[in-house]
């Protein structure tokens, strides 16, 4: 399988931003793990703190032939109707991944307006949660 991996704003960060919350490990070493992990799986890897970029990259996910997307907006979850719109447009199947339980954090969090448009939502395992949508994914075939 061809998966892409999109992490959006502050999310280059991790291992960095509130180790409390996001974990002390940072993500190009974690990434290097789940391709070894998954050596059956072509993994590519996108990050943007910039709306518009995520959703052209979602969008050409189609015509570069991807099987899956593993999408972790970060805060654009909340407020993103564009990434949104982008995801329901496409028949590439979406797994929403975030690295702390949302549903454990600010109000704001519970409210997710990109989520019904996904396949489904892992939220709470820290950077494992990249792992369990990979599988998810693979499983669906």
């Amino acid at each position: 399988m061809k998966l892409l991996i999109i992490n959006g704003p502050n999310l280059g960060n991790i291992g960095r931003r509130e180790p409390e919350i996001y974990g002390h490990e940072d993500f190009e070493p974690f990434l290097e793990s789940l391709r070894k992990e998954f050596p059956e799986h072509e993994i590519q890897y996108f990050q943007s703190h910039h709306e518009g970029e995520i959703v052209e990259k979602i969008h050409s996910a189609e015509t570069e032939k991807y099987d899956g997307i593993i999408l972790n907006a970060g805060a654009y979850s909340h407020s993103s109707y564009s990434i949104r719109d982008a995801v329901a447009a496409i028949k590439v199947p979406v797994v929403m991944v975030h690295i702390s339980n949302v549903y454990a954090r600010e109000n704001f969090r519970h409210e997710n307006v990109i989520a019904a448009k996904c396949k489904g939502v892992i939220t709470g395992f820290g950077l494992k949660s990249y792992e369990l949508a990979i599988r998810s994914l693979s499983f669906a075939g």
